[in-house]
């Protein structure tokens, strides 16, 4: 048993998302462009940089303890982990992102079956080719290095499998999306051995994924108090969305009340005007880091 984890962050498309929710967790981590091996402000952590194409390789063989990395990955490469949770997060947005299969757009392939005998390229190689098979498609699938878009462009393959969150990019190179192959979001993944046999570190990656997951709720909500007459206050409290119900106070030795709601931030700038008018003062909004 150590008296550390060694911690896995995602290098690359994943890294800045993944610093900014540890960071809201609780935890700040300090990424230097010309070193692998942050520095965080926890004494029961190590952190070390990895592509995320490569951290469940990492985690399975227990050079790392834990790390972050996507589902896309771990399905690509089945190596023997244990997914402690699942983070609906990814490059750019809070929502999973998406492999698909897409063609020129003004091609004729208008089906996957229409690419029978055809070359497909693409970075998630065996994920792809077990979803042909399944659909009994022969296809010819080819490893890509990258730039994977520009290749139907170039002529180098008639469809790729490539990963998006919005289309645009997909849309940008000129293609057309044909079908879905999976969807993906981020993944806290554990060593076996660590989290079966080593009672300290499951209980340090339970509360890594604990306080994640509460920065990861938190998005998009903020809180707001304010205070209302008593006889304000039930036109007050029907106007607020809240997780349960607002939280309720006396104001000392007055007919006043504190009330205290969660709610998304989407709503404040319509919100605040209307509880003002109903009788509400004093009003507070205030972000929130986590909500668990």
């Amino acid at each position: 048993m150590s008296g550390k984890i060694a911690l896995g962050i995602p290098k690359g498309s994943l890294e800045k998302t993944t610093l900014d929710l540890f960071a809201k967790a609780g935890w700040h981590i300090n990424v230097s462009a010309r070193n692998y091996f942050p520095d965080i402000d926890d004494p029961e952590i190590t952190c070390s940089l990895a592509k995320a194409r490569e951290m469940a390789h990492y985690v399975a063989d227990g050079t790392l303890d834990v790390g972050l990395t996507g589902k896309d990955w771990c399905v690509e490469y089945g190596r023997d982990i244990v997914v402690v949770d699942d983070f609906l997060y990814s490059k750019a947005s809070y929502r999973p992102a998406r492999w698909v299969l897409a063609v020129a757009g003004d091609s004729e392939y208008r089906r996957p079956e229409d690419l029978a005998g055809k070359k497909v390229a693409t970075e998630l190689v065996n994920v792809s080719r077990r979803w042909f098979e399944e659909r009994g498609i022969d296809v010819e699938v080819e490893f890509s290095w990258g730039a994977t878009e520009a290749k139907v462009v170039a002529g180098l393959a008639d469809a790729v499998v490539e990963v998006t969150e919005t289309g645009s990019t997909i849309r940008a190179h000129g293609l057309r999306i044909i079908s879905e192959v999976m969807q993906t979001n981020t993944q806290l993944i554990a060593n076996p051995n660590v989290w079966h046999n080593d009672e300290f570190k499951r209980a340090k990656i339970k509360q890594v994924a604990l306080l994640l997951k509460g920065a990861l709720k938190a998005y998009g909500l903020v809180g707001i108090k304010m205070n209302v007459r008593e006889r304000d206050a039930a036109r007050v409290i029907e106007l607020l969305p809240s997780l349960n119900a607002p939280t309720i106070a006396h104001l000392y030795q007055t007919d006043w009340l504190s009330v205290e709601s969660i709610i998304s931030d989407s709503v404040v700038r319509e919100l605040i005007p209307k509880l003002m008018e109903r009788g509400a003062e004093g009003i507070i909004e205030y972000p929130l880091n986590k909500v668990i």
